[in-house]
């Protein structure tokens, strides 16, 4: 294996593949904080050209975390199908890029299930955001929970009727605003101020008979802790879907509050008690520098660590995940720049991991980034067949004090690119004349058609 380059009269010398795979990232303020980032910009060139010639087996065998002490690791490298594995093992990262950008659609989705999360990552590396786009958008994620998400030509939406004091009636309004502007196909799922179990029940129980109500072809969720959630289910509550943010370490899943074993234990649960006929019934976020904030990255790059929260996903066979790309700040995504460039990363990594890809395109207030900023990754991740988007009111969440994508920017991506909610939720629209013709309808945001 070798770790050094001359370039320009200079060697360039790495200690391993951990020093590799941080310096040969897109520059993130995430890594310069904790140390792992190349120092110049010659650097950066000469640790993707050390990259490029690394195999695909000399970087699976080194996991971020080593296999005995993590259960991320044992998950992400026991669940590898092997006899894909032996067919790309001997490749070089330069030519599993290369191979990814020309592969049929259904090599892709074949490949992925033979490729760990380093290695996803790896290539990741090498891909300017074009690339990760092109590759993206070849590969199409169905999941199905009540409906089915993915569909080639839609785009989907999470319904986010987030409250500042989880008043039900004030979610009930915002629910009914947000269907009516086509929000919700995706599901409709809130994250709680009070993360009560009796408050969880409340909200669920509201979801639930709105959704009877008016017969809306979607699924419910209540993003509170998984332990709250099943809590929750096993009172009676209905429940189409269960929540969980997680990270690429066990270490990270621990300052989480979980744990494999208790995903696990949350699956089976939805199986036999929730609401909605599966078989993906769970949803993960995640957000690129995670690790970092509670020590857990084992000193690697961000990117890498949330590749493997990929990997850690792809074993529960989720119906929804999503990054919520610049949701942690300026700390680890500088600017706008940084986290265009990680929405577009994360998006294409889960992807190859074979999962159903949603992107909160989303920032902080003092991040160096705006709305046009937001607007930019929203285009260009639909470009790339993302599944789905956040709907937030006015694109401003009042409860968790971030900027997302409205309503409005959701229906306008649609329409500009020629997309459409799912097809059962197109039809609900349609009869309500929320939708009509590939586009909103004339009683588009007249909430007052339901009362």
């Amino acid at each position: 294996m070798r770790l050094s380059v001359c370039l320009g009269g200079h060697t360039y010398s790495f200690r391993d593949v951990r020093e590799v795979m941080g310096k040969a990232n897109e520059e993130k303020s995430g890594d310069q904080l904790c140390g792992v980032a190349a120092q110049t910009p010659q650097e950066r060139v000469a640790a993707r050209i050390v990259l490029s010639e690394l195999t695909v087996k000399e970087v699976c065998e080194h996991p971020a975390v080593p296999y005995e002490q993590d259960e991320v690791t044992r998950l992400i490298l026991d669940g590898l199908n092997q006899p894909i594995y032996r067919e790309y093992q001997n490749m070089t990262i330069g030519e599993l890029r290369e191979r990814i950008l020309s592969a049929a659609p259904e090599e892709l989705t074949r490949m992925g299930r033979g490729l760990s999360s380093e290695v996803i990552a790896a290539v990741c590396k090498l891909m300017s955001n074009l690339d990760l786009i092109y590759a993206a958008a070849r590969m199409r994620v169905k999941a199905t929970c009540v409906t089915t998400i993915g569909e080639p030509g839609t785009l989907s939406a999470r319904l986010q009727p987030n409250h500042p004091v989880d008043d039900v009636e004030g979610i009930t309004a915002s629910v009914l605003e947000g269907l009516s502007f086509g929000m919700g196909d995706a599901v409709i799922g809130l994250n709680p101020v009070d993360a009560s179990t009796a408050s969880v029940q409340a909200i669920l129980t509201r979801f639930d008979e709105l959704k009877r109500r008016y017969e809306i072809p979607t699924q419910i969720c209540v993003l509170a802790h998984v332990t709250t959630q099943m809590e929750a289910v096993r009172n009676g509550a209905p429940c189409d879907l269960m929540f969980q943010s997680i990270a690429g370490s066990e270490k990270g899943n621990a300052a989480f509050g979980i744990s494999a074993e208790l995903i696990a234990e949350a699956k089976d649960l939805m199986a036999r008690e929730g609401t909605s006929h599966g078989p993906n019934q769970l949803y993960f976020e995640t957000g690129q520098g995670s690790e970092l904030s509670s020590d857990a990255h084992n000193g690697w790059d961000q990117l890498t660590m949330e590749s493997r929260c990929y990997g850690f996903a792809r074993h529960y066979a989720p119906f929804l995940v999503n990054t919520v790309v610049g949701f942690i700040g300026p700390e680890y995504l500088y600017d706008s720049r940084q986290f265009i460039r990680a929405g577009l990363e994360d998006h294409f990594m889960g992807k190859l991991h074979g999962l159903p890809m949603g992107c909160d395109c989303c920032y902080t207030n003092h991040m160096r980034a705006d709305q046009n900023d937001n607007e930019n990754l929203a285009v260009l991740l639909a470009s790339a067949g993302c599944n789905y988007f956040m709907g937030v009111p006015h694109a401003d969440d009042v409860m968790l004090n971030y900027q997302s994508t409205g309503y409005h920017d959701v229906a306008a991506v649609r329409e500009t690119l020629g997309l459409a909610p799912i097809a059962p939720f197109a039809r609900w629209l349609e009869r309500w004349g929320f939708w009509r013709d590939g586009r909103l309808g004339p009683n588009a945001g007249d909430a007052s058609v339901f009362l």
